[in-house]
């Protein structure tokens, strides 16, 4: 029974141990991305101040930019408790070492005590001339090179525990300071988040007066967005109503008549494989831009300026750098070309029953029918005028259901 439980710790803690390197290098991925976003909010927060565009994009940039702060002081904290674990796992190990190593050495003082005694008291040669006979001679012959080869073994064994006792003190030195390293760059994004945070009260103080106006701007926004949602989903049903009739026709099956038709992409074996390998790729997929940060997220949110005003997005709103391109996130056929405006084009790509939407482009680089590949670009992102800021409105949707973007990216 102590030999089961013995077991069961002993391959318990090597999958720990597996796993912690494993979520480290995860982490530093996501802090590294989180980095890089912050990069990218700094210098459109700069380009948008320097052409003194409007308040309240920077106020919702500057909010972005704190939300994404706290995702960088969360993840740090989060790497510096898996460093401790290690450190304490690295402090058990070098315990249970040195605790080897002593009784080792104090194995190896007393066979050396011995063996000085033993010669003292008679040579080996005595030893093996009285001997009563030949056998006996042979067996303490073999009992000498016994003792040796053990002596040579134990020898051996306290080199390699001293080796590896050394080994884990160098990696603890190191744990202990990157930990450190990892504290002081936390207390900096604290500081740096204060501050924003500072400086974020101060915007939205300056704009009170201006409450009314802003309000009405929301509500304006909020109507155009819901009416674009409806839009999509109105392209999206008759496009499946009108692929179905092709389908059903090619099969020479019919559907019946429940409403599912217009509302329900019918699979061929094509399509379940391409539905299929879109679904696998949940949370493993590329952003549709290069660089960029969510400035709006999706479902029901708190307005950054007006906090017990709830605005709705179907989507992730990313902004980006001035001239940045939007890129499928994966391998499709370009399902629909919308022209929202003069400036707004709308393409949709679909992944079997999935479909992803990207928004607010300016100009166009595929044709419906397309195959596009991952990464692929397929328009560029139009920058407003009026506030300076250039944003790509994204969104994902299994037949006309509206998913969580931030599910499906990677990172996000």
């Amino acid at each position: 029974m102590n030999k089961i439980v013995y077991t069961f710790f002993l391959l318990l803690f090597m999958s720990i141990a597996w796993a912690q390197p494993n979520s480290q290098q995860k982490l530093e991925e996501r802090k590294e991305k989180l980095l890089e976003e912050i990069r990218v909010n700094e210098r459109v927060l700069q380009e948008t101040r320097k052409k003194e565009k409007s308040i309240v994009v920077v106020i919702q940039q500057q909010n972005a930019k704190i939300d994404l702060r706290e995702k960088l002081i969360n993840t740090t904290e989060k790497q510096a408790k898996l460093l401790s674990d290690d450190i304490y796992t690295n402090q058990l190990k070098i315990n249970k070492l040195k605790k080897e190593l002593e009784v080792l050495k104090e194995d190896y003082a007393n066979m050396i005590v011995k063996s000085y005694k033993s010669r003292s008291e008679r040579s080996r040669v005595m030893f093996l001339l009285s001997s009563q006979n030949f056998m006996q001679a042979y067996k303490r012959v073999q009992y000498m090179k016994q003792y040796a080869g053990y002596r040579k073994s134990q020898g051996d064994e306290i080199n390699i525990k001293s080796s590896e006792l050394a080994v884990y003190n160098e990696k603890l030195n190191g744990l202990k300071s990157e930990k450190v390293k990892l504290i002081a760059e936390q207390e900096q994004e604290k500081l740096a988040l204060v501050q924003e945070k500072q400086e974020q009260e101060k915007l939205v103080k300056s704009i009170k007066k201006d409450q009314k106006k802003i309000l009405a701007e929301i509500k304006k926004k909020q109507q155009e967005a819901n009416e674009i949602d409806k839009k999509i989903q109105r392209i999206i049903r008759e496009a499946i109503a009108a692929e179905n009739k092709k389908t059903e026709k090619k099969s020479g099956t019919k559907t019946k008549s429940t409403g599912t038709s217009a509302t329900k992409i019918l699979l061929t074996e094509e399509g379940k494989i391409e539905s299929n390998n879109f679904k696998t790729n949940k949370g493993k997929l590329p952003w549709p831009v290069e660089k960029g940060f969510v400035s709006q997220k999706f479902g029901d949110q708190p307005h950054p300026i007006q906090p017990k005003l709830t605005v709705h997005s179907n989507g992730v709103e990313i902004t980006t750098e001035s001239g940045s391109s939007a890129r499928a996130v994966f391998a499709g056929e370009v399902y629909s070309i919308q022209i929202l405006s003069p400036i707004n084009t709308l393409v949709m790509i679909r992944h079997g029953d999935f479909i992803t939407v990207y928004q607010n482009l300016t100009s166009v680089s595929v044709s419906k029918g397309d195959k596009v590949s991952i990464k692929q670009t397929i328009g560029k992102i139009r920058t407003n005028d009026s506030t300076g800021k250039t944003s790509l409105k994204f969104s994902v949707l299994q037949n006309d259901t509206f998913l969580n973007p931030q599910g499906w990216l990677y990172n996000m």
